[in-house]
């Protein structure tokens, strides 16, 4: 089950295309929202980290680029701050007044 778990966060698979050596992909999703739910997730997860970092398998390794990191989509082009443009002044007309 763990290993359906690791290989479809691995992958960023949808939870259907599971490889069937996992088993049923419902088990799995439903499994995790289980142990997500009562907490056994985050000490399955602790458990197996203090192992691996005991075991010396752990690289604290971080890589971000902009494949990862996107911007919110109101952050481009979005006006700067400080005073707004005044708009064009209006000149009066030389035309005779309208009664």
């Amino acid at each position: 089950m763990i290993d359906a778990i690791a290989f479809k966060y691995r992958t960023g698979t949808p939870w259907t295309d599971l490889p069937e050596r996992f088993g049923s992909w419902k088990g799995a999703h439903n499994r995790l929202r289980r142990w997500a739910a009562d907490g056994t997730r985050e000490k399955v997860f602790t458990a197996l980290l203090a192992q691996a970092d005991t075991e010396g398998d752990l690289d604290w390794v971080v890589a971000v680029d902009s494949t990862i990191v996107r911007a919110h989509q109101h952050a481009a082009g979005a006006r700067q701050k400080g005073p707004r443009p005044a708009s064009r002044p209006t000149m009066p007309s030389d035309a005779p007044a309208a009664d």
